[in-house]
């Protein structure tokens, strides 16, 4: 059973930056950062796979946002910069397995979740 745990959420000013981090139990193949908005569903932010570093991003993130791993730490990190009011949500790092194939943007193909770290931009 792999478990994520998210830490490095807070409360910050338009512009601000914020660094999340995921630590992961066990080895997984992908790794994503989700978000949901009060009232809103789930949205994708950034993926990456383990092996290969490749990445994807939601068109609202890219150019801001920077989502990275360390693989002696096991660990996930999504750098946000110039954040944004719309930004604020709670944010939720995801795990996939190999045999989970599909769209890396779809929440589908994730086995495991974390608890959420709180984000919130004030204007």
């Amino acid at each position: 059973q792999v478990q994520l745990v998210e830490s490095g959420g807070g409360l910050v000013q338009a512009g601000g930056s914020l660094r999340l981090s995921c630590a992961t139990s066990g080895r997984t193949f992908r790794r994503a950062w989700f978000r949901q908005a009060p009232g809103k569903e789930r949205e994708f932010v950034a993926a990456i796979r383990w092996s290969t570093i490749n990445t994807v991003y939601a068109d609202s993130v890219k150019g801001r946002f920077t989502i990275s791993r360390d693989n002696a730490k096991n660990t996930v990190y999504l750098q946000m910069n110039s954040l944004k009011p719309e930004d604020t949500a709670v944010y939720y790092c995801a795990a996939g397995s190999a045999a989970r194939v599909g769209d890396p943007r779809s929440d589908t193909i994730y086995d495991y979740w974390g608890q959420g770290t709180q984000v919130t931009v004030s204007s």
